[in-house]
Order: structure tokens, then sequence, then C-alpha cells
């Protein structure tokens, strides 16, 4: 590694649209569930059928992505990468300290800045912050750090590092109140914000209203340089919800936006997050995963001083609805959970990877339902190849990651299934287009500079990607980005740090991975 230190489904009317661009880069991926040593299944049952999270991480420092997968009721594991660079995917479980039972997700965050990375449990019961020992051992630090863990169905997380903080806000999901087995309807738990109180936390913040949350995201989505928290709520279960943002500003008690600021009313089965600057404008867009009802927002009047939430659904235009099935016999609608924005064929446009599966057999819904890949095209419309590039898995799917686990400048694949084996998949695809691998870092309190934009150039535009915690199903990625350069061979990059500080354009070359530190 190079160190710098730097100043959805298309619907069947529209499959054959005239005005289509080219079709992308068909990619291809090679499924190595069998060889390559990641053995997990998300047991449990009621208590269990959301979750299922899978994040990806560095716990040893060799600049691989390993693995923490959730299990339910069967311990999380933690899979240590060995892959050799280009080479097979290869995994050995390793006995970490985070062997624990009743997890649903995980999300690594260096809480305490001191360059190990620690691990969030979201569990049934007590949540757990796991303290980094390095060399991929973890303790429990609730005591040590003041955090109480709780005592619910913990779904969501999501963490930023609000101004003039040496430690992390962190956010935590909670679904329904799970003694209301009978009838959970309207039984939605309070979701909690942990803010810092020196170097522990504070007793928690309960946001009220709380709706059921499924997925949690602080985003700058106005770049104000203060991020809000976007929460994306099952209406299955509450009663008079609807989707949420809240301002959490610094020094300041959380409230939510509303009506009058901009904020529409949006009541969805919202399951996932995923974020990304698809249009190039230097804003967000943000993909909301639901039952049937997917939604792609973006700022309806995007302005240099925008101000107002007020976002339009632009899935349907976009090609990115994924409201059905795309293959196979099964005509009843989806069921979404994680989705994650990511170039999966280096052309430098961000696809997107929806996790797909029934809640567990409800007939009203897809039983059979296969894993979205959409491709971005050249005209910021999407078209299905889940199919023919050999992702379209047919389990009942929920959390998922997609990272470079052996180096060879294309992300890979693993996605983790209800009761079901976690499958993996080597990105295999022969393609001559060239790319860039981007880790950040600056010096504590956030030393990973969650919050921070990377801009890298390519051709008339440039790519904007937004270094968060948080969103997707119950697990994340925290590490490198991936950006595709298409057939370039070299491309200007800088950082904006989290404190607004604009680093200076560097012109790096491509297919090679780079650590920006800032001055």
């Amino acid at each position: 590694m190079k160190i710098l230190t730097l100043g959805l489904a298309l619907l069947p009317f529209a499959a054959h649209s005239e005005t289509a661009p080219p079709a992308p880069l068909l990619p291809s991926f090679s499924e190595e569930t069998t060889t390559a040593g990641v053995d997990q299944i998300f047991a449990g049952d009621w208590e269990y059928m959301v979750g299922g999270g899978v994040s990806t991480f560095d716990c040893n420092a060799d600049a691989r992505p390993d693995l923490i997968i959730a299990g339910g009721t069967n311990p999380a594991k933690l899979f240590v990468n060995n892959s050799a660079k280009g080479g097979d995917l290869s995994f050995a479980e390793t006995a970490s300290g985070l062997e624990q039972t009743a997890v649903l997700g995980a999300y690594a965050i260096d809480i305490d800045s001191d360059g190990i990375q620690d691990i969030v449990l979201l569990r049934q019961g007590e949540n757990q912050l796991m303290r980094g020992l390095g060399d991929c051992k973890f303790q429990n630090a609730n005591k040590g750090w003041g955090f109480d863990g709780g005592n619910a169905w913990s779904a969501a997380f999501a963490a930023t590092w609000e101004k003039g903080q040496n430690w992390p806000t962190l956010a935590i999901g909670n679904y329904i109140d799970v003694t209301q087995d009978m009838f959970p309807w309207g039984s939605c738990t309070d979701n909690w914000l942990h803010r810092p109180d020196g170097d522990k936390f504070a007793p928690p913040i309960a946001l009220k209203p709380s709706f059921c949350a499924l997925s949690m995201l602080f985003s700058d989505w106005n770049r104000s340089g203060t991020p809000s928290l976007r929460i994306a709520n099952d209406r299955e279960y509450y009663k008079g919800g609807q989707e949420q943002l809240w301002h959490v500003n610094p020094g300041e008690e959380p409230r939510l936006y509303t009506d009058a600021e901009g904020w529409k009313r949006l009541r969805i089965w919202g399951m996932g997050i995923a974020s990304y600057d698809l249009n190039f404008d230097g804003y967000p867009e943000y993909f909301v995963t639901s039952m049937a009802d997917n939604k792609l927002q973006t700022l309806a009047e995007p302005t240099d001083t925008a101000s107002k939430p007020g976002f339009k659904d632009v899935a349907f235009a976009k090609h990115a609805i994924a409201q059905r099935p795309y293959t196979g016999d099964d005509l009843n609608p989806s069921t979404g959970w994680h989705a994650q924005f990511e170039d999966v064929n280096n052309d430098g446009l961000a696809d997107l990877f929806i996790a797909k599966g029934n809640v567990d057999a409800m007939p009203d819904f897809a039983l059979r339902d296969p894993n979205n890949l959409l491709l971005q095209r050249a005209d910021g419309t999407f078209v299905e190849a889940g199919d023919r590039a050999g992702v379209a898995a047919m389990g009942l799917s929920r959390g998922a990651a997609l990272a470079d686990f052996n180096a060879d400048g294309l992300v890979d694949l693993v996605v983790v299934n209800r009761r079901e084996p976690v499958q993996i998949w080597r990105n295999t695809t022969q393609t001559g287009n060239h790319w860039l691998s981007l880790s950040l870092s600056q010096t504590a309190p956030n030393r990973d500079a969650i919050g921070a934009w990377v801009e890298v150039k390519t051709g008339d535009h440039i790519q904007r990607r937004e270094i968060t915690i948080g969103g997707g199903q119950a697990g994340g990625s925290l590490g490198a980005r991936n950006f595709g350069l298409g057939d370039l061979t070299e491309a200007e990059v800088r950082v904006i740090w989290p404190d607004g500080t604009e680093g200076a354009w560097n012109m790096l070359n491509a297919d090679a991975a780079y650590s920006l530190q800032k001055p």
C-alpha cells in the first residue's frame, strides 16, 4: 500500500427502451462458499427474523478486510482474511472474544481512537462494546466505557463524531418489544442516542418517538458540515409512524426535522439504507429498501446552500425500483434488506446490490426472491444483471457486504442468509478498466475520518463518497473504498476532512492502494 499525506430491476416495458444507452460491462462472480472457509448460519426463530449482519474491517493491520458475522442463536464468528493477491478467497475462523450468542448485527469502529478497531454487537438483550486489543482479540468494555447496553431487540446502528468531542456519538435502533410476541403491532421500543462524556459515554437519550428502526445512518445530506441521523422504520409494526430524519447538533438536544423544514412524510417497510452521490451534484442520494416499495431519493431542489430535506423518489425513473423477482416464476412482491453501492465493474459508475428474501414464509411476498445486482449505465439508469453475473441466490438473504477481499481491484461479495449458510463470491470480471483503493487516516480523535468526503476526478465527473458508519442491514464496511476509473490510468484525488479542511488535489496512478493521511 502506498501512503500519501494529502493537504433495480428494469420494468418489463422499459427493457427495450429506444433511448437506452449502451449496456455496461457485465461482471462475473464465482461462488466460493465451500472453499473460502466462511462457515456461519444466522439461526433463530421469530426474534431473529431481522438482522443477520456482516461487517468488513481489518483486525490485524494486513490491509485485507476481515469478517465479523452475526449468528443469532449461534455464536457470532470472526473470519480472518488469508486471501492471496488476485487468488481464491480464503478465510480462517479465529477465536476472538466476539463469540457471543443473541447477536443480530455488528459494526466496526475505533471508539477510543487507539488505532485498533473495536466492535459494536447488536443483540437480543444487552448490546456490547467490544474493545479491540490487537491481533484480532476483543474484550467487553461496557463497564469501563460507561456504556449502558440496555435490554432490547437492537437491529440498527450508526456513529458520528460531533464537533469538539474525542469520542463518537452512537445511535442504536430498537425494534419491537420481544415480550409482545402474541400481538407485536404498536410495540415499537425507544431508539437510543449515546453521547460521549469525556472518555466514556453518558446515559443514553431516548429518541422519541421511535417507530421500529431497522437501519440508521449519520449523513451530511446538505453538506452543512453537520451530519443528520436518517432512520428507516418498519411500518409493519408502528402506529402513526414514518421514516425519520433527526437534527443531531453539537450541544443541543436531538430533534426531528418537521414538515415546515421540508421533510416529507414517507411510510414504508424501511429495512436498509445505502448512500452515494449518483448524479455528481455533490449531494448524496439514498436508497432505502422495503417490501415491494424500494425508494431511491434525491434532493428535489439541490443548491449550493441546500437547507430543506425535501427528497423526491426516482427509483421508477432510474429503473431501480426492484419491486419483484426478475427471474424464476414467483411474481409476488420482493422483500429488500441490505443495500450497498459499489462499482463492481470499475467503469466509474456506482452499481447497487440488494439482498432479498422473504421474512420467513409470508405468502403474499415472493418465496423465491433473488438478490439484485443493478448496473448503472451512463445516463444514470440501472439495468439488472444479478442472474447473468452469477449472484441471483434464492436464500432468505439479510445482511451483505461488498469489499475487495483479495486485493485485485475488484469488489467481492458476502451474503448472510437466515437459517442457511453464508455465501461468498469472488469477483472474476475480465476487464481492462482501472481502479483505485483509498483508505483514510488522521490523528486522534476519529482516526478513520468518519464524516470525510473522498473525491476522484474521472473524465467530466467527480466521484464523491461520504465516509460513514451505519446503514445497511445490521452491518457495514469500514476500511478501504474502491473507485473505478474506466480506461483512465491515473486520476486526481482529494479529501475533504471531517473538520472541513479541503486537501489538495493529487494525481495518483491507477491500479494501486493508497492510504491518504491528513497533514
